[in-house]
This record gives C-alpha cells, structure tokens and sequence, in this order.
C-alpha cells in the first residue's frame, strides 16, 4: 500500500459515498473503486461493507482508517520540515500577531532582515485562542504572538510582557474630565468588546462581575481598529490594551486608568514543541525573546 492508496481510502471513509470521494479527489469514480479494492486485496480483508443500504467500514476498515490518518498527516508534516530543513536565510516565515504588537514587532524584525535580507515574513490575523491552536497545529504558521493562555501539551508557551487595559472615551465625554475611572463610572455606558473566544472579553467580564457590576454591551467586535472607530463616532467605550492606543491613535481619543481594577494582560509567544523549525527561523523566536530580556514592557 503506499500514500495515494490511503489517501483514497481516507476520501472514501470520510464521504461514504464513492461518487463525492471521487469528485473530492479529482478522478473518475470506476478509478477509485479499482483502487479500494485493490488495497483490499493487499491487506487480505473487505475494508467496506456494500452489502447494506450504505457504505460502512469493516472492523478492518475502522483500524486502517484511524491509522492511515495519522500516517498522511505525518507524511504532510515531513515534506513541510524537509522543504523548510534547507533554508539558510532565503525562504519563509509566517507569524501569527495580533493587534497591538504593532509598536514593538517592526523593530525586531528590522534587526532581523540585516542579516536575513532575503527572508519574505508573511504576517496574518490569528484571533482567538481555537483559531491559534488550529493554525499552528496544521502548520499554517510557525509561531504566535498571542494574548490567548494556551493549556495544551503541544504548545510551547512563552511570556513576553504584561500590558495594563485601560478605558477608551470619546475625546468629549463627560468622564474624560476625570483623572481615573472605577467600574461603577462606565457600568452605564454602552459598551463595546471583543466576541466569545477571546481573553481580553473573559478578564473584562470577570472584573465586572467580581465588581459587582452589570455591562451594557452594545457592540461586539473582533478588531481593535473597529472599536475605537465606533468610540470616535460617540456609539460607546470600551477597555483595550494600553501599548495598541500608542501613536497617532491616541490623539482621536481619550484613555483613563481604571482605578481599583487588575486590568491587564498578558502576551505570549507560541510554537509547536515538536516542530522542527530551521536555524533562520529559529534566530528569529530567539530576537523577540531577547527583546523583551532588554527591553521589558
């Protein structure tokens, strides 16, 4: 038996349905079936039952279908790592961020293209903590800059920094006479926040409900941008990281400290444990690390 064997076979047991398998796979269905049954042939066993109204897997065909997922998935695996084993400074990176890297990210990676000018880096969105476990798992990134607290054995998790939350406000709000904020000030207000999934949403929830406090929340959002767009158009406030409001950002709104409250996060960097990944990328996991062992946040 080989790969395209159980690939098929794996095309099969997922649809039931030769006829979806085949246009899945992208060849005529009288070719798939020839192929089962050859394989079939091979192991000495009927791996489908077709004497029912549906297509079933044998106990045989149970077996060979859990096995021969974990063995194409590793076969994936092994040509990523053995595409990426050759790289000295010339191939790929993709790094998983989010919003409020935005100030300190460029830095390293400046340092880094001196001595890896050829390097292309792609950097994409990953939000939320099923969507970092999900891309890093089926090697769409190499690591993650994250706020999501990730409890998984297969993750490797470093801390990088800590960042206080602060409250967001129009530039002309009432409450932005006030040196800080309490929760009781902005329980009233409409309030914007981060959709289910999000860490950020969970430590604002807990510290109302811990506060004793209800919230009024008016919008959802998954960007950042986003919601300090509808503070500026008066709609309502919100509490972001304070390192995102830096730049040409703060002068559009007004942020306050939020007195009596722990609000804060914090960010961490993520990677497969067993992953190989090439020295060039490896050199820069190491940079962002030591970044932040010279300049703590």
């Amino acid at each position: 038996m080989d790969i395209k064997q159980l690939q098929y076979f794996i095309a099969v047991s997922e649809h039931m349905n030769f006829s979806k398998a085949a246009e899945r796979l992208h060849i005529s269905q009288p070719s798939l079936s020839n192929a089962i049954k050859k394989l079939e042939h091979e192991i000495g066993s009927p791996l489908l039952d077709r004497n029912t109204r549906n297509l079933q897997l044998t106990e045989a065909g149970e077996v060979l279908f859990e096995r021969a997922k974990v063995i194409v998935k590793n076969m994936e695996v092994l040509k990523i790592e053995m595409d990426e084993v050759v790289v000295h400074g010339t191939s790929e990176i993709t790094i998983g961020v989010m919003e409020s890297i935005k100030h300190w990210l460029p830095k390293v990676i400046a340092n880094y293209k001196k001595d890896y000018p050829q390097m292309m880096i792609h950097l994409v969105d990953i939000l939320g903590s099923k969507r970092v476990k999900k891309s890093l798992k089926s090697y769409k990134t190499h690591l993650i800059i994250t706020n999501q607290l990730m409890d998984d054995p297969e993750l490797e998790v470093k801390t990088l920094y800590e960042e206080r939350l602060v409250a967001v406000l129009p530039l002309h709000h009432p409450l932005a006479k006030k040196e800080t904020l309490s929760i009781s000030d902005i329980s009233a207000e409409p309030f914007i926040i981060s959709t289910e999934g999000f860490q950020t949403r969970r430590d604002i929830l807990n510290t109302f409900e811990q506060a004793g406090k209800s919230i009024d929340i008016q919008f959802e959002i998954e960007r950042f941008e986003t919601a300090v767009s509808l503070v500026r158009e008066n709609l309502g406030i919100t509490i972001l990281p304070e390192n995102y409001l830096q730049g040409p950002t703060a002068k559009t709104i007004v942020k306050k400290e939020i007195e009596g409250a722990n609000l804060c996060r914090n960010v961490y960097l993520v990677y497969l444990k067993n992953r190989h990944l090439p020295f060039a990328i490896r050199q820069l996991l190491k940079d962002v690390l030591q970044f932040f062992e010279t300049k703590p946040m």
